[in-house]
């Protein structure tokens, strides 16, 4: 069971990211603040699992509460919530386990919970072997996850990464791609596609085989099929 504490200065963000939490069993004791010094108050007297905060708050924002927060001897896992896309980066740059963007999903909110059990759990540290990869869209850059890459498009000399959200351009060839995550968990079923073995929810052999991902069809290549019909039947499924 996790105990956190959710700070924002907006309350109907703080009820509804209450509502989410109280849905999920994992979480025990939620703790609320409207303030970054309400928060700190908190922190200092009581001992929690896991921080959400809110970056935008007045007084002392959320990347200063979390400066402060990891001075402490055992601090909590952080885990930014915020409207704001363009602060990935600085999110990561102080350890985040996550960030979140308004409106916030249940099932997002429940992958969050779960990089916090893992960031919890008992030998193993905070910090997770789990790539952060930088990815430019538009005007924006962003971070994200490697665990958050369902499967991975060839554009030429470049690569698409598609997560549950959106898509996202990486100037990194697929080939190199299929060389630098095959230890963790990638298979390459085509010429044009990666797939996260463990976002595979079926796959159909026949006159054209294809993978699923994600609610996608993904077509596998003859003379990839035996490896990914043996590297999905290992993981528990049927062909």
């Amino acid at each position: 069971m996790i105990d956190v504490l959710i700070a924002d200065d907006e309350e109907p963000a703080l009820d509804a990211l209450e509502f989410l939490l109280r849905r999920d069993p994992r979480i025990a004791l939620i703790r609320r603040a409207n303030t970054s010094a309400g928060a700190l108050q908190i922190l200092t007297s009581e001992k929690v699992d896991a921080a959400l905060l809110d970056i935008h708050m007045p007084g002392l924002s959320g990347f200063d509460l979390a400066r402060a927060i990891n001075r402490f001897a055992s601090p909590p896992v952080i885990v930014f919530v915020t409207a704001d896309e363009e602060t990935a980066v600085d999110a990561f740059d102080l350890d985040a386990t996550d960030y979140l963007l308004k409106p916030v999903r249940q099932d997002r909110l429940a992958r969050a919970v779960s990089r916090i059990e893992a960031a919890l759990a008992p030998g193993v540290p905070a910090k997770q072997d789990d790539e952060v990869i930088t990815v430019i869209r538009g005007a924006t850059i962003r971070r994200i996850r490697r665990s958050d890459v369902r499967y991975v498009q060839a554009q030429g000399d470049y690569a698409r990464l598609h997560t549950d959200d959106d898509s996202y351009i990486v100037r990194i060839p697929i080939t190199d791609l299929c060389e630098q995550w095959s230890g963790s968990g990638f298979l390459r079923v085509h010429r044009s596609f990666l797939v996260a073995l463990a976002s595979v929810t079926s796959v159909r052999v026949g006159s054209n085989p294809v993978v699923t991902v994600g609610g996608v069809d993904l077509p596998v290549s003859r003379r990839l099929l035996p490896a990914v019909r043996d590297a999905f039947e290992a993981r528990g499924g049927r062909p």
